[in-house]
Order: C-alpha cells, then structure tokens, then sequence
C-alpha cells in the first residue's frame, strides 16, 4: 500500500506523514527540504532560480515515488503528482519561461508513462492536508524558516495565496488515485485526541477502498 500525502507548505503535511507512517509502522519518505541547496536560492531570486529548481525537485519527486511503488507500503510526503502546480504558478509568475515550461512538461510526461507501465503504477490514497490561509500563515511564522517568512514581502505572502487557491482547484481535480481531505484547521495534530481521530478518518477510508 502507498498512501501520498498533499498541501499547502506550513499545513502540517509533514506532521501528517511522520504520524500515518507510524500508524502503518511503515516507511515515510519526507520532501528533501533541509538537503535542497536550490530552495534558498530561489527565495531569494526567483527569476532565476524557478526552473532549476522545479527541475531539482521533479528529479528526486520522480525518484521516490519509483521506489515508494516499487516497496510493500509507505507513505509520501509530496509526490511528483503536485509538482506542475508549482511549476505552472512559476509560469505565471514570469520566474519560468515558455521554453522551459515545455522542457518541463515534456519530461514530467514522460516520467508519468514509465511510472504507469510499473506492476504497482499509482498510489492507493491520496491524502490531502487543508486548512484556511490564515492558518497557514501562522504555521509558515510559527516553523521559523527564514526564506519562508512574508511579514516584509509582499510578494512572497501573495505567492502563498496563489499556491493556496490554486490547491484548492487542484484537489478538485485530482483523479489520479483515490482521495480524501483532512481538515488540519479543525484537527491540530498537536493534539493527541485530534491524532486519533485524523487517523480514524484515514483508517476508515482505507476499509471503504477495500470493500469496493
């Protein structure tokens, strides 16, 4: 079993992953952020750093859902299944060009098929973490990541808005696996009560999966 967790940065999606992993005593891979040399970089530069950085990020997300799928049972923390969205915003924004769009695209396309022709080629569940963006904002201020914090960049707390409403319709759309959304706005998983009942809600929607 593969369960792929999604969400806003600062939702507590890693959180998320660490606790189901423990539940399933299983294996969590976690989004290579502290390790990233390109993150801080693109914070602090975007425009030149956007597609390096999509491309550094689509390279390893490419690598772990590989073994993930390939593995008994595990649980991600970000998956390549999220990956255009940033890309896309990237775009939009001006930090990625049309040119390296399609570069991107292209290659993103063709890691799609070769995940698709595996003996395990999608994940069982898809976790989606979800909470208001005011919330959000706390939780980014609250975790303390210098090339994270917008109190004096407006730009970047705009940023966050997009990525915010544009999960939103992502999730919508998302049918790549079966899915199910955890309100982490309602549920703290600071909270030990509030961890049984996340994990209750993700265990019941995996007994329904199974009796379909």
């Amino acid at each position: 079993m593969v369960i792929i967790t999604a969400g806003m940065i600062g939702v507590g999606k890693t959180t998320l992953t660490d606790l189901i992993a423990k539940h399933l005593k299983t294996q969590a891979f976690f989004e290579p952020v502290g390790e990233n040399p390109v993150l801080p970089l693109y914070y602090a530069d975007p425009k030149q750093y956007g597609f390096l950085l999509q491309i550094y990020f689509l390279n390893k997300r490419f690598a772990m859902i590989k073994k993930a799928l390939s593995d008994d049972n595990n649980v991600l923390d970000r998956s390549i299944y999220e990956d255009a969205l940033f890309t896309q915003e990237n775009h939009r924004e001006g930090n990625i060009s049309d040119a390296e769009l399609n570069v991107y695209m292209t290659l993103l396309k063709n890691m799609m098929d070769e995940i698709q022709t595996m003996k395990k080629g999608r994940p069982d569940l898809m976790v989606f973490a979800d909470a208001d963006f005011d919330t959000i904002l706390y939780r980014i201020k609250k975790r303390g990541r210098d090339y994270e914090q917008f109190e004096d960049n407006a730009d970047l707390r705009q940023y966050y808005f997009k990525m915010w409403s544009a999960y939103q319709k992502w999730y919508a759309d998302y049918d790549a696996s079966p899915k199910m959304k955890i309100d982490l706005q309602k549920y703290d998983l600071e909270n030990k009560d509030s961890q049984k009942i996340v994990l209750q809600q993700i265990d019941d929607r995996l007994k329904e999966l199974e009796n379909i």
